[in-house]
């Protein structure tokens, strides 16, 4: 199951945060079809944010075709993202790359920015894909 982080300085709308963290769990394989989104009041007691915005995530994310709510029952995963499980050998490299990136001294936004120009050069034609 997953769990929401929600970061209040981020500047991100918060019902935001909650559909990119359940379509990163999606791409990871953390959540595969059928499985079940934690209840609003789960999500409510572990991040103290209203229960509106954690239906209006879910809403979202049903919009988009990737849950869908069961009456009394809770929020299903209709279909999974991407194919980048957790254990891919591609994660271990990126971890020693973000290592060492630490090593040498840049900041989490200075390896953001890298990060997000090298992806821009790679997948130029597929920008504005969530």
């Amino acid at each position: 199951m997953v769990e929401y982080r929600i970061d209040r300085r981020s500047g991100v709308a918060t019902y935001v945060q909650i559909v990119q963290q359940t379509k990163q769990a999606l791409r990871l394989g953390l959540l595969e079809p059928g499985d079940r989104l934690p209840t609003a009041r789960e999500v409510v007691e572990a991040t103290a944010i209203n229960p509106n915005t954690v239906l209006k995530a879910y809403r979202e994310l049903e919009r988009e075709g990737l849950v869908e709510a069961r009456r009394g029952l809770g929020t299903f995963v209709r279909r999974s993202l991407g194919a980048a499980p957790a254990d891919s050998p591609l994660r271990a490299e990126l971890d020693a790359w973000a290592a060492r990136a630490s090593a040498a001294g840049l900041e989490r936004d200075d390896v953001a920015a890298l990060f997000t120009s090298v992806l821009d050069a790679h997948f130029a034609d597929s920008k504005g894909d969530a």
